[in-house]
């Protein structure tokens, strides 16, 4: 019993880790995405994006992702470095993974340009298992807790490992279209030293398409699509982004295409976003509206923020994101 006990306990953050954080907000931030966007500006960029999951059950999760990198124009090269951190409040398992992050620029037309980009990551997780009770260790009879245990069971309070990603994306001035595949190594995150447990591949195919509308206006129309696969888990968000003078607002629906069982749901949660722009600064506050039957998770919403040390809107020949 105490042996099927510790193996739940430790396969959960496991079965969550198997599938890397998503952000809603992959347009306003997205080197949480895609590192071909490090120097995208063609200036000095930071930026920092907070998620919280479910915060009304017992299982909420609270992931924070911060970039910062520059474009050196000698080499026609952007270099960066990003943290992302992911932390279960109940289980208290931690997740965070630093990364250098390197893309080069191709113009491959007068408007078109390819970024082929790498990331070389070092990642650590951590459970706390000093925290576990197992059988053995309950004394009914004193009425004292053990503090040592006879099951046999190798487990590691923290996992350390080596990752390695690689992006690309296409862009012209409104529109950019890009593709990520992470964990090519497939590093083992078992948290017990005799297993193998390799992170899946992560692939992503997403996109910022400019919709013209042959008005005439400072209005600015945009679909937005994010088609994710991971293992048997997969999920594809799409809907439509508004920008107009500093001002943005994007409605997204985020779905389960290819339903594994019956009980899945198709249309998992509605995500609205608004934005602002402000001497540099972009300002981004968004909340997922939950519309599966999990029951009232209080809904995900995230906050970011981001600078352009630069601060100039004319950049050509620049992403527009």
């Amino acid at each position: 019993m105490k042996r099927i006990i510790a193996i739940l306990l430790i396969s959960i953050p496991s079965l969550v880790l198997s599938q890397d954080p998503i952000f809603t907000q992959f347009f306003m931030i997205p080197e949480t995405l895609n590192t071909s966007f490090t120097g995208g500006k063609k200036t000095t960029r930071a930026g920092i994006i907070h998620r919280t999951q479910w915060p009304g059950i017992n299982f909420s999760i609270n992931t924070q992702f911060a970039f910062v990198d520059n474009w050196f124009e000698e080499v026609n090269s952007g270099l960066g470095i990003s943290v992302l951190n992911h932390k279960e409040t109940s289980t208290r398992y931690n997740f965070t993974q630093v990364n250098l992050n390197y893309v080069y620029e191709i113009q491959i037309s007068n408007e078109w340009y390819f970024r082929p980009s790498l990331s070389f990551g070092f990642g650590t997780k951590d459970f706390g298992f000093q925290n576990l009770l197992l059988e053995d260790q309950i004394n009914i009879f004193q009425g004292i807790i053990n503090p040592t245990s006879s099951d046999l069971i190798n487990l590691s309070e923290n996992r350390l490992f080596f990752d390695f990603s690689s992006s690309f994306m296409v862009y012209n001035e409104n529109s950019w279209v890009g593709l990520t595949l992470k964990h090519l190594n497939k590093p083992n995150i078992s948290m017990t030293f005799e297993d193998q447990q390799p992170l899946d591949l992560f692939m992503s195919l997403h996109a910022s398409i400019y919709i013209p509308t042959g008005y005439r206006s400072e209005a600015k129309f945009y679909g937005l699509i994010n088609a994710m696969r991971q293992s048997e888990y997969n999920r594809l968000d799409f809907g439509t982004k508004l920008e107009y003078d500093r001002f943005s607002f994007a409605l997204l629906a985020a779905t389960n295409p290819l339903k594994h069982n019956a009980n899945s749901h198709f249309l998992t949660s509605i995500n609205a976003f608004m934005g602002m722009e402000w001497e540099g600064f972009k300002f981004g506050y968004s909340y997922d509206f939950n519309t599966s039957n999990i029951g009232r998770t209080g809904g995900v919403y995230e906050l970011s923020i981001s600078y352009d040390f630069g601060n100039d809107d004319n950049c050509f020949g620049c992403p527009d994101y």
